[in-house]
């Protein structure tokens, strides 16, 4: 079990596409935390805003993937096709779920206005627009290619 870790530290593309995400998520809390005025530690676990880190996390992945193992390879097709679909959800079947519980929350209110029902808020910050996911996948990319410049 010992060992498993060990290998993981020293596997340069998982810790780098690692290290991707939390530049990721410290990038969206700075955000964050200028145009709020006010800090959340949720910030660095949440899903949402800018840029998207699952999209900096993905792109990251299959850019050192191809430096390392070419573009041509299997091993970059598969991770270019997970990169695509994580893209196409964070923007797309992600953000309509954060679109979807922003309009019932408006109806929970009005109905908890009414006095009849007390339930409690959906969370609404779930996607990414196409700018959040177009900045993640620079941010990914961008951060790929200073790790294995050669």
């Amino acid at each position: 079990m010992n060992d498993m870790f060990v290998e993981m530290y020293r596997n340069k593309i998982f810790m780098t596409m690692l290290s991707s995400w939390i530049i990721a998520q410290t990038i969206k809390v700075i955000i964050g935390a200028i145009t709020l005025k006010r800090f959340d530690f949720r910030w660095f676990v949440g899903t949402g805003g800018m840029p998207s880190s699952h999209t900096a996390g993905a792109s990251c992945l299959a850019t050192a993937v191809g430096l390392v193992h070419g573009f041509d390879s299997v091993y970059f097709a598969l991770a270019a096709a997970f990169t695509i679909v994580v893209m196409f959800d964070a923007q797309g079947v992600r953000r309509a779920t954060g679109k979807q519980a922003r309009i019932l929350n408006k109806i929970m209110d009005d109905i908890y206005w009414q006095g009849k029902i007390k339930e409690g808020r959906l969370r609404e910050l779930v996607g990414h627009t196409p700018i959040e996911v177009i900045g993640g996948f620079i941010l990914g990319v961008v951060i790929a290619l200073i790790a294995f410049a050669r």
